[in-house]
């Protein structure tokens, strides 16, 4: 697992953040491990830190409400599964279903994980124009969804990191 959950002091998820990231924080006394991987740690002189993986912040940050998922390149490719959404092979690139060129914009609506061959077959046109039809219909996730999906977990795979996760009413 390459990033490290982040809860606010009263355990809403926040965001994700690298390792050494959430390594600085719990050594600068701003966050402490909530959750470890059981068997690494992070040694230093005289320091030895347990492999965060849930990190909770030791005072209270207040975060505006976000109503929307931020967009990203990256954020389509993990909402896809990296699979292309016009063939099902694994996806390296993110493809506009309105081209750029002709005012589509960067949003989770318009864009799609895609293969280099099948986003290259597409070029400038829309899939219709293309013939190309896609397997699965673009979607824009919730806030908490694209945090578990930049974390790499379904809701199947919570497991035991659903705990510090606050229970909905």
């Amino acid at each position: 697992m390459r990033s490290t959950l982040v809860l606010n002091a009263g355990y809403e998820p926040l965001t994700t953040v690298s390792l050494q990231r959430a390594v600085v924080l719990v050594l600068q006394d701003k966050a402490v491990v909530e959750q470890a991987h059981p068997i690494r740690v992070v040694r230093g002189t005289g320091i030895e830190v347990p492999l965060p993986r849930v990190i909770r912040l030791t005072r209270y940050v207040r975060v505006p409400f976000r109503q929307r998922a931020a967009w990203s390149r990256r954020g389509v490719l993990v909402r896809d599964q990296h699979l292309c959404a016009y063939c099902g092979r694994r996806a390296t690139t993110v493809d506009h279903l309105v081209p750029r060129s002709r005012g589509g914009a960067d949003s989770w609506l318009n864009t799609v994980a895609a293969c280099a061959a099948d986003n290259q077959r597409k070029a400038d046109r829309t899939p219709e124009q293309a013939g190309m039809a896609l397997l699965r219909k673009p979607f824009e996730p919730t806030p908490e969804a694209s945090l578990m999906l930049a974390l790499g977990l379904r809701r199947a795979d919570m497991g035991d990191l659903a705990a510090w996760l606050p229970q909905s009413a």
